[in-house]
């Protein structure tokens, strides 16, 4: 793939940058994504430790949001009070979001039975705070959707790997989807097929870093900077302007998120 073009206004709706792979040198990439033309990043959390350093992050850099949950993988070890701790970090400013959460039957690192109640009451909590939720699955998409279709919440799919018929599905319910950096990969077919059975109103773009990171760079430490790769690609499959993709897919994270 070529060098992408500048591109600017990108808003990367899901990283970790609490991640101990940024730990070398995180204070020097954060402050500099807004020269390359990262405008909004909302860091998810896996946990309440990582909720709380991406608070850190979000009150250091003005344009960093986090959100607050508990992962699937870490919901064997959530503490008896997590829900009570989860409503004290999202009633701080710039938490604008509950998440990550859902379910994975890929590595099971929780018991299912432990991941659904866990998944299951954070979306009861974020009815009750009214806030978006940013939802993991992976190889869990029948007890995902079928709690989607519960609680009804607002909020994404993020890191779709899911069928294009699973993201009509999901975005019937008013939800968002986010692409990453596996619609550049060669066998992409089915992530390409799924982006574009999703209205356009309802498109994010995310890095997932350090995870993800688009060709060329596949298998590296991905970060914030490399989201035009991303654009490109998804441009191309909906014939638009890169510069477009961005524009629309920021609007969309602006509008989910709250933020102005």
């Amino acid at each position: 793939m070529s060098e992408p073009i500048r591109l600017t206004g990108i808003f990367d709706s899901h990283a970790h940058y609490d991640d101990q792979r940024f730990d070398p040198d995180r204070e020097e990439v954060l402050p500099r994504l807004p020269e390359w033309g990262v405008a909004y990043v909302m860091n998810a959390a896996a946990d309440l430790a990582s909720a709380a350093a991406g608070l850190e992050l979000a009150k250091s850099f003005p344009h960093v949001y986090c959100a607050a949950g508990i992962h699937p993988h870490e919901a064997s070890k959530a503490p008896a009070d997590y829900l009570d701790r989860l409503k004290e970090l999202l009633s701080q400013p710039k938490v604008m979001a509950l998440g990550e959460i859902g379910l994975d039957y890929h590595y099971d690192f929780s018991p299912r039975e432990t991941q659904l109640q866990v998944f299951e009451e954070q979306l009861i909590l974020a009815g009750e705070l009214n806030l978006p939720v940013i939802i993991h699955d992976r190889e869990a998409h029948e007890d995902t959707l079928k709690l989607l279709k519960k609680y009804r919440p607002k909020g994404v799919v993020h890191c779709f790997s899911g069928s294009a018929e699973m993201a009509r599905e999901v975005t019937a319910l008013g939800l968002y989807v986010g692409f990453t950096g596996v619609v550049t990969f060669k066998n992409a077919r089915k992530p390409l097929e799924a982006l574009k059975a999703v209205p356009k109103e309802l498109l994010l773009m995310e890095t997932d870093c350090p995870y993800m990171a688009p060709e060329p760079f596949r298998g590296k430490r991905c970060d914030s900077s490399l989201l035009p790769y991303v654009a490109q690609v998804m441009a191309g499959e909906l014939a638009m302007e890169p510069q477009a993709v961005v524009d629309l897919t920021a609007a969309n994270a602006k509008t989910l998120f709250g933020i102005s």
